[in-house]
This record gives C-alpha cells, structure tokens and sequence, in this order.
C-alpha cells in the first residue's frame, strides 16, 4: 500500500509575480527577471498550500519547517532538494525557468510522503492567469468527489488488515547461559531490506535482521551480557535507555566509550538490579539510526499488577514515526499490522514504548487501558485511561481485560499518522476479543 495522501488544502499568503512592467525596456527586463517567490510550510504531515500555480518562468520556493520533525521538499521530476531541515528552520529551492506543467511536492524522508506530506504545483504557460488555491477540503482535487470510488479506496486497507509481510520485529531472544549463570545476549547490527507494508520495502537498520529488534528479559538479580557485533557499513553504539548500568556501560559514544566501528564488537555487562521497562537502542547518529530500526525492547522482571488479575501473554509495542520505517508499531505499517487477540475475560498487558521523534495519543476503542507503571517505575494508584499520550522515549504498561466483544481499532489520535484519504495506514492495528 502506498501513497497514502492525507494533505490538509490551506491557503496561505503567495507573494505576487514580481514581474512587474512599470518602467521603460531595461527596468522591466530587469524587474521581470525575479522570480516568482512562493512561501511554503511544511509540518506534521503536510505540505502547505496543497495545490497553487504559478506561471512558468523563474520560481523561487520559500520553504519553512514549522513542525518538530525533520523535513525536506523535493519537487519530483527535477533535481531540486532541500537539505533536511529541523524544526523550526527554512531553506529555498530556485528555479531560473520551470517549464509549464505539472509537479509534485514530496517530503522525502521514509514515510512522510505516505502520510501526506505531498502537494501540486502546477506551471501554466508564460502569460496566463495562475489561480490561487482553494481554502480548506482534503487533497489538492477541487473536482466532485465519487462517493462510491473513494468509499472503496478508503475499505482496501481494511479488508486487507492483516496482510502478509516478509519479516517480524520484536520476537524474544533467548539467552546463553554462560558457565557463571550470566545471560548473554548477542545482538548484530546490519542493513536489512524490511518490508514496512505490503510492497514497501525499505533499507533498514536491524539488529539480528528484525525491526524492532529481539526483545530481551531477564530478572532480577541477573548477571547480563550483551554482546554487539557491528555489521553495519558506519560506526554505532549500544544505550540501555531505562535500565542503570555502570557509566562505562551507558553506550554514549565520546563520553563513555569510544564509537564501535564497522567490523568491530563491544560487550556490554551489568547487573540487573531492579524490575524495568527499557528499551535499547543506538545512541550514535541516532536521529537516523534509531528511527531507521536500531531499537529494541529489555524488560527486567515484570511490573505489578492489581490483587487477582492473571495476564494471559505481555506485548511491546514499539512506535515509530520517521525514518526508513515511518509511522509504525512494532515496525510494521497498516495493514500488516499484527492484531492482538484474546479470549473473552482475559487479561493483556501491552509495554509502549516511543523510539519515534513525536508524542503519540494512543487510543484503544471499545476497551479500557488501565495504566500501571510509567518508564518502568510502578504506579502507586493505577488508572483508567481510553487514550494515553506516549512522548519521545517514555514507556507506559497497560492492561488491558478482554471483556467486550468483537474487533476494536487500536490506533495513534493524531490522525494524519492512521488515516488518509486512501484509508487507514500507519499507526493503526486492532485488538481482537472472541
């Protein structure tokens, strides 16, 4: 599934043509010549406006990213790219002579441009008349809409959920019991061809080939190992992000140990010593790295839970948002999410866990989640949530009783990260109860 376009139409201010003939000949070839300068936005997930003109000639595009995430704007079928730009900074894309048709704006990190960062710009012929783009609606079509036509494009991920992929992330690693009764753990980092949804496959990070990595557990009181072997083509590390290690464990390149470089290995050994919620990941170019897969899931021991309540089976689920992967759950984008299934009466316990570089609501229909620990710290007074806010980083258990039938959406509240106007995608899976 691809193109999932989801661009919100504003109009926002467009500079006039400067070509402005109000001289004699050497002042209007010299006022013509500048080009015609358009203001766009970029933020999560848009492109702003989603659809203007401009008539051909010289184009300057004035980019500004008012968002949190890193961005860039492309304009396909040309070799113009911005760099990527941080929230809160601008560049500009300049064009002497666009030639009249029309062009698609695209973010091009992984996943964006599915999420709906896209946009038109159409070029009419030197001398027409551009329009200016109409306020509000949903994509760039001004035309009618086929209520039919788009009902059944928004039901295909649907009726496809869940649909077979190549690859599972987050499957539990078992542990090499060395002669003194440490758990050792061997995790490989390498690229990976990863299938996020049916028929997109990106080069991703992994470690052991699985995106999110294995999931570690151990107990409390165990002696831990954790062996890095570097496959990767550049440099990487290992941070232990929720779980107290000695300093020179902590896996920050250049203040406490050196980077580990390609070909080479890094073992990691502490003692666990109190129960945890963790995640692992790399802590070196980790804006790229983490998003583009090396993360992964450590769990010391179990968390607390309410007198009486026996938890049927206990699932991480990893959130992603940037990236080579994009908007995910456990590495995975709708509809090859994996459903949660349980009996009726049973109890779920889900770990989520934010490696992504945005807050995400994540809202559960149908079905109450009862918080009972945040960053792996037990609560003292667990409570009852539908939606709960998940920033970069933080961890929060849940359980979740399987006690209302049928199939329930399971999906991020910001909206641009679950649904289009070619359907759900992304940050969407389901909980199943039967």
């Amino acid at each position: 599934m691809s193109g999932h376009i989801g661009t919100f139409a504003l109009g926002i201010a467009i500079a006039l043509p400067l070509a402005l003939f109000i001289g004699d000949d050497d002042t209007a070839a010299r006022v013509s010549s500048e080009p015609t300068t358009l203001a766009v936005e970029l933020g999560e997930m848009f492109v702003r406006p989603a659809s203007t003109e401009v008539e051909a000639g010289a184009v300057r595009l004035a980019v500004k990213n008012t968002g949190t995430a890193v961005h860039t704007l492309a304009v396909q079928g040309t070799d113009q790219l911005t760099p990527e730009l941080a929230g809160g900074a601008s560049g500009a894309l300049t064009f002497t002579d666009l030639a009249a048709g029309s062009y698609t704006l695209v973010c091009t990190i992984a996943g964006h441009a599915d999420a709906g960062m896209r946009a038109t710009l159409t070029v009419t012929p030197a001398g027409s008349a551009p329009g200016m783009p109409a306020p509000g609606g949903h994509g760039s079509s001004t035309g009618p809409v086929d209520v039919d036509a788009m009902d059944e494009l928004m039901a295909a991920p649907v009726k496809a959920f869940p649909a077979p992929t190549k690859g599972l992330g987050a499957q539990p690693l078992a542990a090499k019991i060395l002669a003194d009764g440490t758990k050792e753990f061997t995790l490989t980092s390498s690229m990976t061809r990863w299938e996020v949804e049916p028929g997109r496959v990106v080069d991703a990070m992994s470690y052991n080939g699985q995106v999110p990595g294995p999931t570690l557990a151990v107990k409390v009181g165990d002696r831990v190992r954790v062996v890095l072997r570097n496959e990767l083509p550049v440099s990487t590390s290992i941070h232990f992000h929720g779980i107290r290690t000695p300093n020179a464990m902590d896996g920050v390149p250049d203040i406490t140990q050196p980077p580990v470089k390609p070909g080479q290995t890094f073992t990691y050994a502490f003692t666990a010593d109190r129960p945890a919620v963790g995640m692992y990941h790399s802590h070196h170019d980790a804006v790229k790295q983490v998003p583009d897969g090396l993360a992964g899931t450590f769990l010391i021991g179990t968390m607390p839970r309410p007198a009486g309540v026996r938890v049927a089976r206990t699932l991480p689920m990893v959130l992603n948002d940037a990236g080579a992967i994009g908007f995910s759950l456990n590495g995975k984008s709708f509809p090859a999410t994996t459903p949660i299934v349980a009996k009726l009466g049973e109890w779920i316990e889900v770990h989520y866990l934010n490696e992504g570089l945005q807050s995400h609501p994540m809202h559960l229909h149908g079905l109450d989640q009862l918080v009972t620990a945040k960053d792996g710290f037990p609560l003292p007074q667990p409570y009852l949530v539908d939606t709960i806010n998940v920033a970069p980083g933080e961890r929060y258990t849940v359980l979740v009783r399987a006690d209302n039938p049928g199939v329930w959406a399971w999906h991020c509240h910001i909206l641009s990260h679950a649904e289009g106007d070619k359907g759900m995608f992304g940050m969407v899976t389901a909980m199943i109860v039967k």
